[in-house]
């Protein structure tokens, strides 16, 4: 396997609004509402698996209609799929777009706060992986140090952490690669990443304005967003998910991280021209062709 991920599977229910914030009022008309298979580690995964390489995914879910859908989607893309059944089911999030594509996420996470699964979840397949991409639940944090122990690379995404929450330090402190928003960033994070923990390298993604590069010991470089001919923004939803899978896609090839993040910012703009949450990503050929 090259990437493993360790939790972040869930069904998104998009629903389109005419603007946000909303409207004052107590109906809103909108378009037909989809639920999709989504969330973070889903979309690395399936980015991954877009891209060519062999990844798999192991995590907590339900056994309720919306974890067999997951269970089933997987069997039919060939995807390695391990998971726990707990009782307070499958996460879930309402995701409000608005027409420019951006979005306002509701997430319903579910999950009791300290839940503890068997390690044997993600043991075994940590060793058969090349890479390990920790996603933030709270179940996850406890197979950080197994990832170390087994001598693999890690990364995570710390999303909108914005360098305080006590909750993200244990993955900002054992991830060789961390990628994170800047939309509610304070500043010296970078800084705090780099000094208390172990990265060799932190991507902060900041949206419209591209992305940020920084590297240990090393200046930022800065990478405006790109505007990918034909294809518009509509949906944002997924672009931070499809930057990570293509920046490890193109690392794992052995190219520089600079290159890694061309690639990442190529793929987060192609994921904004679709509606819906992973429904086109990026794939090898069309990556290769735009970042020629």
């Amino acid at each position: 396997m090259d990437v493993f991920v360790i939790g972040g599977v869930g069904i998104d229910t998009v629903v389109r609004v005419p603007g946000l914030p909303l409207p004052d009022r107590e109906t809103i008309h909108v378009a037909p509402v989809e639920s999709y298979i989504g969330h973070t580690g889903h979309g690395v995964v399936l980015g991954c698996h877009r891209l060519g390489l062999d990844s798999g995914l192991a995590d907590v879910i339900g056994d309720d209609a919306a974890g067999r859908r997951i269970r089933a989607v997987y069997q039919e893309l060939g995807l390695p799929l391990r998971v726990a059944v707990h009782p307070s089911g499958t996460r879930r999030s309402v995701n409000l777009v608005s027409p420019d594509g951006s979005r306002v996420s509701l997430y319903d996470g579910r999950h009791p706060a300290g839940l503890r699964v068997d390690p044997g979840l993600w043991r075994g397949w940590i060793e058969r992986a090349r890479h390990v991409h920790v996603s933030i639940v709270d179940f996850a944090r406890r197979a950080l140090p197994d990832v170390l122990t087994a001598g693999r690379t890690l990364s995570t995404d710390l999303h909108d952490w914005d360098g305080d929450d006590e909750y993200h330090w244990d993955f900002a402190q054992y991830a060789d690669i961390v990628f994170v928003s800047t939309s509610a960033l304070r500043d010296q994070a970078i800084d705090w990443i780099f000094t208390c923990g172990r990265a060799w390298v932190v991507v902060a993604m900041a949206g419209a304005d591209g992305s940020y590069l920084h590297v240990r010991g090393e200046e930022p470089i800065h990478l405006p967003a790109v505007d990918l001919p034909g294809r518009p923004v509509v949906d944002t939803n997924g672009a931070g998910d499809a930057y990570v899978a293509a920046f490890l896609t193109t690392w794992l090839d052995g190219r520089s991280y600079y290159e890694a993040a061309v690639a990442g910012t190529v793929a987060g703009a192609w994921a904004c021209g679709s509606p819906g949450t992973h429904t086109d990503l990026i794939t090898a050929e069309q990556l290769m062709l735009l970042t020629r």
